[in-house]
């Protein structure tokens, strides 16, 4: 996504890390595995959507991206001489499938995967959906996987796993011939993941941190930035890191701060000025949680700009 979105990470990682895979190339990472970044790079995107490109001769594409002529047309290029068989959207963020309905339109492959973009509640009084500019609310899907259904082609089967959270439609996919794991925006190793209400939930989000915490997987391939290794132990780490940020705020409020102005200002001391919008937004999201969970209190439904107090 551009970088004035924030449906992508944000922590007070840097942007961009030396290590992370360069766009624009296509790169071989298994037998089963290939993949090509796109130029979208920015503070939220690290250097660029990873797109992949699974199986050999019979193949799906995962995620093409933003509608960018360049990067789609580089996607067929690259399985010229092969059938692409389905394009496959992990989530409906601006930088992840609208480039689904131009390479559809390029190779008559179905679009299969995640359902229509929506939220995880309904709007309070007065606010607004703050992640708006990055939903892709045109994505239609001709199918719509839900947890267990697969989609598959000769050598390789991915399965859908159900991992809302950053979006509420958000699928990560199995890989089993290689026990693999493509994660989409729900694990990466740039970086945390922005977790917005209403667009997205905290509580959604831990829940299917804890469902991959123990999958069979010895690797993830990330929507952004390098591969996950070790996937247990990180996926344990991000949630212990999501408990501690949840305890810092909820100490910020005991404290007396209480707005999220003050809270980001408090807790991500140092945080690049380009994310402190994205660090509202997440510090937000455990706000609204704590809320429903009855362990601190708000001046009426939880706002971005409401009041908070200890429970």
């Amino acid at each position: 996504m551009a970088t004035t979105d924030t449906s992508g990470a944000a922590t007070p990682e840097p942007a961009f890390d030396p290590a992370l895979p360069a766009a624009g190339t296509l790169e071989r990472l298994t037998p089963l595995v290939r993949r090509r970044i796109c130029a979208n790079g920015g503070p939220f995107t690290a250097s660029g959507t990873c797109s992949y490109i699974v199986g050999r001769g019979e193949v799906a594409i995962i995620d093409p991206g933003p509608d960018d002529a360049d990067h789609i047309a580089a996607l067929v290029a690259a399985s010229e001489g092969e059938t692409i068989s389905a394009i496959v959207v992990t989530h409906t963020h601006r930088d992840h499938s609208p480039g689904a309905r131009r390479l559809q339109a390029l190779t008559g492959a179905p679009i299969v995967g995640c359902g229509p973009h929506r939220a995880a509640r309904e709007l309070a009084e007065g606010e607004f959906p703050h992640l708006d500019a990055s939903a892709d609310r045109e994505h239609r899907p001709d199918r719509e996987l839900a947890e267990g259904d697969t989609v598959s082609g000769e050598g390789w089967t991915l399965t859908a796993l159900a991992t809302p959270g950053h979006t509420m439609n958000h699928l990560a996919f199995a890989l089993a011939e290689e026990n693999a794991l493509f994660s989409g925006d729900h694990v990466m190793a740039w970086s945390t993941t922005v977790v917005a209400p209403p667009d997205g939930s905290m509580r959604a989000y831990m829940s299917s941190l804890d469902k991959l915490r123990d999958r069979p997987e010895t690797l993830f391939w990330p929507g952004h930035g390098g591969p996950v290794r070790d996937p247990r132990r990180f996926v344990r780490g991000l949630a212990g890191h999501r408990r501690q940020r949840e305890a810092a705020i909820r100490a910020r409020i005991a404290a007396g701060d209480g707005d999220v102005g003050t809270i980001v200002l408090a807790v991500y001391q140092g945080l690049n000025p380009a994310l402190r919008g994205a660090a509202a937004l997440s510090v937000f999201a455990h706000l609204e949680d704590m809320v429903a969970r009855g362990l601190i209190r708000s001046d009426g439904p939880p706002r971005l700009d409401g009041v908070f107090e200890p429970a």
